[in-house]
């Protein structure tokens, strides 16, 4: 039997018209994914029913076989299979719509693959970076015994998702086409998925809407400041010190800021453990790589992680580079949003 295939359709401009963006925030479900990989579960948590084997059972220990993993069982290439399943399948399945009069999917405003890059920069191997070298000032004739290990981010990507308002959420993603076959798939290609439900701020709108990489850094709030204070601040005074800098406008092409509106108690729909105590993301985009590493190394960097000093726990702050695609974007171009809070 000759296998068949469903096509991507394309939802973003030119393949559809878009409609201009208004000053209204959106609803973003900013969810942090890891792959499904054969890490110890003491080094990363694996969510509920996630990780399956060939007979799509839950995998009990993962480190124990790597073999029995039912998206892909050779380490070597698990990270690389990742990566492309999840834009170049996962993807097309996410967005493919089986029966005519199904509309949920029009609901969806907006939706991003962000893949983290290794080789972009982290808040632990950020520009300007460095080689070892000996008490002379040379290179060492050998790597070996000189090799740092690697700190690897919690997350390997995010899928972003805008909507008007959280109940297109529910008339996205709680239909039948998305129950019964997109769910049971995110259990065998993601090891754990951590939504943080968001009201988002556009600061910086973006001219072209596919921007190639995100700077993605996560936010969490001193132990004596609540998270509507510490989110008022982020969104007036530390927005504006954002704004003021010469090398925002220079290099940045989209300064976001996701406000976490989502649970914190567990039980309670879009609860996690890990992203509950995110009180904020922040996306910032640029051009290329090279655009990125010369914002970090600006005087108007510091200025930045100075203010986020003064409001953000001590060691929580994380950010790492994504690589960006747009796979669904209905609007364009999209506004400066409103900064007015919620019960503000």
């Amino acid at each position: 039997m000759t296998p068949s295939f469903a096509q991507e359709k394309l939802l973003r401009a030119p393949y559809l018209q878009p409609r201009s963006g208004t000053d209204e925030p959106l609803i973003v479900l900013c969810s942090f994914l890891s792959r499904a990989d054969n890490t110890p579960l003491q080094e990363r948590r694996r969510g509920d029913g996630h990780m399956l084997d060939a007979q799509g059972q839950v995998i009990a220990d993962p480190a124990v076989d790597p073999a029995a993993n039912a998206f892909e069982g050779n380490p070597n290439l698990n990270f690389e299979k990742w990566g492309e399943y999840w834009r170049k399948v996962h993807g097309v399945r996410f967005t493919y719509v089986e029966e005519p009069d199904d509309r949920s999917l029009e609901r969806l405003q907006r939706y991003d693959q962000l893949h983290r890059v290794a080789a972009g920069p982290t808040e632990s191997s950020t520009p300007p970076y460095a080689a070892p070298i000996d008490d002379d000032g040379r290179l060492f004739p050998t790597v070996v015994g000189h090799i740092a290990p690697y700190r690897r981010p919690r997350w390997d990507g995010i899928a972003y998702l805008n909507f008007a308002g959280p109940e297109d959420i529910a008339a996205a993603l709680a239909n039948k086409r998305v129950r019964s076959k997109i769910l049971p798939e995110d259990q065998a290609i993601f090891r754990d998925i951590g939504p943080v439900l968001s009201r988002q701020y556009i600061l910086l709108p973006s001219a072209s809407g596919n921007d190639a990489i995100t700077l993605v850094k996560t936010h969490v709030r001193r132990p004596d400041s609540s998270r509507a204070e510490f989110q008022r601040w982020w969104l007036q005074e530390h927005a504006d010190t954002v704004l003021a800098q010469p090398d925002t406008p220079r290099l940045v092409k989209r300064y976001v800021q996701l406000h976490n509106i989502g649970p914190t108690e567990t039980g309670q729909p879009f609860f996690h453990p890990e992203t509950s105590g995110i009180d904020g993301v922040t996306l910032m985009a640029f051009a290329s790589m090279n655009d990125l590493e010369d914002f970090l190394l600006t005087n108007s960097q510091r200025v930045i992680a100075d203010s986020e000093a003064t409001m953000t726990a001590a060691g929580s702050t994380e950010y790492w580079t994504a690589l960006g695609f747009v796979l669904v974007n209905r609007i364009a171009p999209e506004q400066v949003s409103r900064r007015t809070q919620v019960g503000a």
